[in-house]
This record gives C-alpha cells, sequence and structure tokens, in this order.
C-alpha cells in the first residue's frame, strides 16, 4: 500500500513540475518553433504513458494486495491484451516520430536564397568565413591552414580571394534572411550550437556538415560547442550578432578579404593593442584567462615576472624569454599541474613582442 500512494505522490508531482516548472524553452530566435512542437508532442505522449503506467502499476497493488484467502490466477498468453499493447504502443512512436520527421524534411531543404557562412570549429575557437562579391565561397582544406591562413583557403582558387575571413570575433548575420552554416572542424569533433536558435549539427573532421535557419529577432546570442572536444570544451564559445539589413551591410563592408589579408604587411602601431588582437584571434583566451582564475592553461593575470614551478619540479621566471619559448614551443617548459595540450605557434618576432607587451600589462 505504501507503494501505491509513493507512486501516485510521484506523478501528481510530475504533473504539476512540467507545468510550473522554471527550467523551460529559451526565448525563439529563428523560424524553427516546429523543433519546441516536435518537443512538446514527444512530452505528451511519453508523459500519457508514464502516468497510465505507473498509476495502473498503483491500482494493482492496491486491487490485488496479499491476502491469506486469494491465490494468484496464471495466465500466460493473452492475445487480445497483447494486440491492443501492440496498436496502442505503434500509435504511439508513430505520433512521436511523425513532427520529427517533417521537421528534419525541413531542415535539410535549403531556400534557394539563403546566404551560405561557413562556421569552422577548432579546439577551442570559431572562427567564420562569408562569400565575397561573387556571392560564393572558395576552395577551402585543412592542409592549406597556416598561421596566415588559419582557415585553410585554397590561394590559387579565384573564387576565395574575396571570401571574409572573421577570426576570434562574432559572426553578424542579416534578420529574416535565410542563412546556411557549412559546418567543418580543423582537429575533432565539435557541435555548432545556439540555442535560441534551435538549430544544432555536428563538425566532423573531413566533412562539411551543415544547416539552415532564419533568424526572426534582432540581438546577440552565444554559440556554444555541444559536443565534448577536449580540456577547454567548456570555454568553446563564441557569438552570433543578428543586425538589421543597413547594419548588417555596413558591418560587412568594414570586413577584410582573404586576397586583403595575405598581402596586408604586419600592423604597427600600439604593441599592447596589437597583442591584446592576437589574443582574440588566435583564441588564446579561451584557455588562458585574463582575472586570475584558473583554466585549461596558466591565468595571464599577474603572469609576467611571476616564478612559475614547473612539471619537472624545477622553477623559472615568467620574463620576456620564457614566454616567447612557452608560445612556439610550449611543451618544453610546462608549467606544473597543467596538461600538455597547448600546440606550437610559430608567431614572427613583432607578433610575440607585441604578446609580450600586452602580458606586461596584465601584471601592472
Amino acid at each position: 500500500m505504501a507503494l501505491a500512494i509513493v507512486l501516485i505522490l510521484m506523478v501528481i508531482g510530475s504533473v504539476i513540475f512540467h507545468f510550473w516548472s522554471p527550467w523551460w524553452f529559451t526565448e525563439l530566435a529563428s523560424n524553427w518553433g516546429a523543433m519546441d512542437t516536435t518537443i512538446l508532442i514527444t512530452f505528451w505522449v511519453t508523459g500519457f504513458v508514464f502516468i497510465a503506467v505507473n498509476l495502473f502499476i498503483a491500482y494493482c497493488l492496491i486491487k490485488f494486495r496479499h491476502r491469506p484467502d486469494r491465490t494468484a490466477a496464471y495466465e500466460p498468453e493473452n492475445s487480445q491484451l497483447e494486440g491492443w499493447l501492440t496498436g496502442l504502443t505503434g500509435l504511439g512512436v508513430i505520433a512521436m516520430l511523425t513532427p520529427g520527421l517533417i521537421v528534419y524534411t525541413d531542415f535539410i531543404n535549403v531556400p534557394d536564397d539563403a546566404v551560405i557562412i561557413e562556421a569552422v570549429g577548432q579546439q577551442w575557437q570559431w572562427s567564420y568565413r562569408y562569400p565575397g562579391l561573387d556571392g560564393a565561397l572558395g576552395k577551402a582544406d585543412n592542409r592549406n591552414v597556416t598561421f596566415d591562413n588559419p582557415l585553410g583557403i585554397d590561394p590559387d582558387d579565384p573564387w576565395g580571394q574575396d571570401d571574409i575571413v572573421v577570426t576570434g570575433a562574432a559572426a553578424h548575420i542579416e534578420i529574416d534572411q535565410p542563412i546556411k552554416f557549412n559546418l567543418r572542424s580543423k582537429d575533432v569533433l565539435h557541435d555548432f550550437y545556439v540555442s535560441q536558435f534551435r538549430a544544432k549539427m555536428d563538425v566532423v573532421p573531413g566533412l562539411v556538415s551543415y544547416f539552415w535557419m532564419t533568424p526572426t529577432r534582432l540581438g546577440t546570442f552565444e554559440v556554444m560547442c555541444a559536443e565534448l572536444c577536449g580540456v577547454g570544451h567548456y570555454n568553446m564559445r563564441s557569438e552570433v550578432v543578428v543586425d538589421s539589413r543597413d547594419d548588417y551591410q555596413a558591418w560587412l563592408a568594414q570586413q577584410t578579404t582573404f586576397a586583403e589579408s595575405q598581402g596586408k604587411p604586419a600592423p604597427v602601431g600600439n604593441l599592447v593593442e596589437r597583442g591584446g588582437q592576437l589574443a582574440q584571434q588566435r583564441g588564446c583566451i579561451a584557455c588562458h584567462s585574463l582575472d586570475g582564475n584558473r583554466g585549461v592553461g596558466p591565468s595571464w593575470k599577474g603572469m609576467y615576472g611571476r616564478t612559475e614551478k614547473l612539471a619537472d619540479g624545477s622553477t623559472i621566471t615568467a620574463d620576456d624569454s620564457y614566454l616567447r619559448e612557452s608560445i612556439t614551443d610550449p611543451a618544453s617548459k610546462l608549467v606544473e599541474g597543467y596538461p600538455p595540450v597547448m600546440a606550437a605557434y610559430p608567431m614572427g618576432s613583432d607578433d610575440l613582442d607585441a604578446l609580450v607587451a600586452y602580458f606586461k600589462t596584465l601584471s601592472d
């Protein structure tokens, strides 16, 4: 009897929590409201089964509880009951699968007027590529990736010369304009996910996956990686900014094409400002915090001039020479307590000077 009461209370509590739960869908910002509808249909079908099964168990516990004058009836087969259970189960499965298949059909059929934008994942940063005036993205291959060509655009492909590359910054898209996101990875499995868009897709090394959506609300929305991709996975974040048409065109006009970036000399000016820009563009702050909090790597706050204990038990002062070496050959002198996950960055002398200058300001 006590177990029956517990089951009944569990059902009542679950129903109450469903309708008055503080955890619900985030506000929608795209055309994929059908995703929410599909989930709600699944909730209703599985919720009905959950309630029916548990209340039936509670009924049986009360109705057929043990009595000295009662013996159990043995009925190995009941074709009528089996037919009802099979039919109702089949209807429930159809009710859950059909909306999903309808939505998926729309999800993979991209409108002809969709603008193609490429999102590239790497540990632990998102980068973006936009078509230029020709309206098409050029060829790209991870074998072409260099420090100056982070997305591996084919330098001999004329269609890629006017492509716009955005690294270490937010992606911008135009409101009410269908967008097709082409997705690829430079290293491991990632997943491009914006919760308010209700659209997500795995980013698989060696493949180009995609999804499409139409933004319906202006604003800035967080991009997350929804697939465990390493120790810095939790910090692999970016932003998508939904602009009005005029704002989007103004932003696009300020961006640099691939050809311009290849022929552009290293910027001269404030070393600290350049260092901060490099830290953003190269995804350094995904692993190194600026506020003293522990991350995948040591925090940059107060790092310059600090005495660090290394993994081999020795100590070293974080001076100019050590910091340069830590960027170009990070495994040579590993700080104790941190995993050897940082890749070597073959930077030029000017860029190293800028980063060291930036480190110094974080220690003043």
